[in-house]
């Protein structure tokens, strides 16, 4: 019995010992980074009278926009600092004066108590008007001070109501005061001068619009957005793709953002010197109704047009957002004689393409936003660095546990085998 149990023991040691060999060493503690402001959101969300239509999902958008809300404020990051600001909750009369004003914060910006915003939210009920331009107003001033990441995201379902105080105009002065603060809008279920009047406010300010028909959709949106605040501000560069690797302009490491027509291919250049890898990802908006399947396509091809490596996605039913990626690690140059002398670069070609189609009697001009992301780093070099066998970490601690089972099921053999021998000779 004594002898069984050093066995099992010594089996267990054995596995440990292997399992933390094969695990990568661990690095030294880096510095820590100075601390940063955290990052400020504000959701802003219209309660005004027309609200009250039951078309998502067979309920109220009001009641859709509660059960989204309590799935972000459930979601949000600990480090985001949250507030939610009303307009159209409290003055249902039609006195034009009263209504345009009516707009209060609901839950003030700061670390959030998610019960405490949950109850704010459910007491309230599609009440007046859509002062979205002084909504937008109040947002921002609810945001000043400090350098953090500012974010307002605009749920709505009809455009303002309180001309001549034009929304996409105040959007433009908060954006001209230089405060890095972006507006992201939603339209529920819009009609085609919402959607024009959201997409410029979003344009405005560098954030992005979408339509959203169903609540899965306005949860998701809403918590990537909250999500997004929480990283540093990158203000993307207005790019023009062209229809031939020949043409297209040479992007650096950046965000990029153009238009793509439905179906169209657009080429973009990137150059990439031995040694290094170029990660890159792209997002295509479905920013108006389009037929139910789509995808999104990103090819690295060489300037003859040989493909080195893809991505690709697609998308059923949805009319939101589809991404895709790709990553391409360029070996090092075999001839490193002559130090003195520059690698030269190689040229690769992003193609972009869509396969999206318009529905029935939508507009096809302008074309689908476009965001493009461009990440030239040191490819990976060490047989410690997962990407460099091209390989996930799932697959990584796939083969560890493969291995791992193989080596149990060897010691559990031998220790079988051992404990049948002594019971024959007893």
């Amino acid at each position: 019995m004594i002898i069984r149990k050093r066995l099992a023991a010594g089996a267990c040691a054995l596995l440990a010992a292997l399992a933390a060999g094969l695990l990568p060493a661990g690095t030294a503690a880096a510095d820590e980074p100075a601390a940063k402001e955290p990052p400020k959101v504000e959701l802003v969300l219209d309660v005004s009278g027309s609200m009250r239509a039951r078309d998502i999902d067979g309920k109220s958008r009001m009641a859709a926009a509660k059960q989204a809300f309590n799935e972000v404020l459930d979601a949000v990051p600990d480090e985001v600092q949250l507030g939610i600001r009303t307009l159209g909750a409290d003055y249902p009369g039609e006195d034009r004066e009263r209504g345009c004003k009516d707009t209060r914060q609901l839950y003030p910006v700061g670390p959030l108590d998610r019960v405490e915003a949950k109850a704010a939210v459910a007491t309230l009920a599609p009440t007046g008007w859509t002062p979205i331009g002084p909504a937008l107003l109040g947002a921002a001033k609810d945001l000043e001070g400090g350098d953090a990441t500012r974010r307002i995201v605009l749920i709505t379902d009809g455009e303002d109501t309180c001309a001549p105080l034009d929304p996409c105009e105040v959007a433009r002065e908060i954006a001209a005061k230089g405060i890095h603060l972006v507006i992201d809008t939603l339209g529920l279920v819009p009609d085609a001068k919402t959607r024009a009047q959201l997409r410029c406010i979003a344009d405005a300010t560098g954030g992005t619009y979408t339509s959203v028909q169903h609540t899965d959709e306005l949860s998701g949106r809403v918590s990537q957005l909250v999500e997004r605040a929480a990283d540093p501000v990158v203000t993307p560069v207005a790019t023009e793709g062209a229809a031939r690797c020949a043409d297209a302009p040479t992007l650096t490491p950046g965000l990029w953002t153009d238009r793509e027509k439905f179906g169209e291919h657009r080429f973009y250049r990137v150059d990439v010197l031995p040694g290094q890898e170029l990660r890159a990802s792209v997002s295509v908006a479905a920013d108006r109704a389009v037929a139910r399947d789509y995808g999104v396509l990103l090819r690295a091809v060489t300037v003859h047009g040989r493909e080195i490596v893809r991505g690709s996605e697609a998308g059923d039913g949805r009319t939101d957002l589809i991404s895709t990626g790709l990553r391409y690690p360029k070996p090092e140059a075999e001839d490193e004689d002559d130090v003195d002398l520059k690698p030269a670069a190689e040229v690769v070609c992003l193609q972009v393409s869509n396969s999206f189609a318009a529905a029935p009697g939508v507009k096809t001009e302008p074309g689908l936003p476009v965001e493009l992301t461009v990440d030239v780093v040191d490819a990976p070099d060490a047989a410690s660095d997962v990407a460099s066998f091209g390989l996930g970490r799932g697959w990584w601690l796939l083969g560890l546990l493969v291995l791992t089972g193989f080596v149990a099921g060897l010691v559990w053999g031998w220790i079988s085998r051992w404990r049948i021998a002594v019971w024959r000779t007893h």
